[in-house]
């Protein structure tokens, strides 16, 4: 996988333009200067917890004897479950429903560093890129980084958007991301098709 492809793949997992609604929900009764805050913290820790098992999660797995092949299916499998939630979303209109958060002053760690940025997808992700070749971790890192850095830059600008594109325009944008990831997914899964036919498995 390329790091532009790498890129795009955890931006459109991450789905920042989808929770935009969800975000703005939770935080709806804190300042907007509060809100800016209070974002920055959570999409820090998400960054640490992404670092986390960026580096770590490896590790996890040689222990648990999963096979990178394993890892890359199972992968490709939650990418394209993710896609068609993306496609055909929640009664809450996102991949992910804000009903239980909502109303809540100020959230910590939980819903927004953990699950709605660095969820269990995008954790499982992190490691299959770096099963799929751990010679290019660093490539990782920097993919992780810039879709990381896009997506702060979106939720910090969450009203603006909101306001721009509606309620409407953002769940097109999302199943138009949910349509790409599909095309990610299906093609992890043919190049972990054509690695077995080539070896002979």
């Amino acid at each position: 996988m390329s790091l532009t492809a790498a890129i795009l793949t955890l931006f459109l997992i991450i789905n920042p333009l989808g929770n935009v609604p969800v975000f703005l929900s939770i935080l709806k009764n804190l300042s907007p200067k509060r809100q800016r805050i209070v974002l920055l913290r959570e999409l820090c820790i998400a960054y640490a917890i992404m670092v986390v098992f960026l580096f770590g999660g490896s590790s996890i797995l040689h222990g648990l004897n999963i096979s990178r092949e394993a890892v890359s299916i199972s992968g490709a499998i939650v990418l394209f479950i993710i896609a068609l939630r993306m496609i055909f979303p929640l009664r809450s209109g996102s991949v992910m429903g804000a009903d239980d958060t909502e109303g809540e002053e100020e959230p910590l760690i939980v819903p927004i560093a953990i699950p709605f940025v660095a969820g269990p997808s995008l954790l499982a992700t992190l490691i299959m890129m770096v099963e799929s070749d751990p010679s290019l971790t660093t490539r990782w890192f920097f993919a992780m980084t810039i879709s990381w850095f896009i997506s702060l830059l979106i939720f910090l600008c969450a009203p603006f958007f909101f306001k721009i594109l509606r309620k409407r325009g953002l769940k097109a944008v999302e199943r138009l991301m949910g349509m790409i990831l599909i095309s990610i997914s299906v093609q992890m899964m043919l190049n972990v098709y054509m690695a077995l036919q080539a070896t002979g498995a």
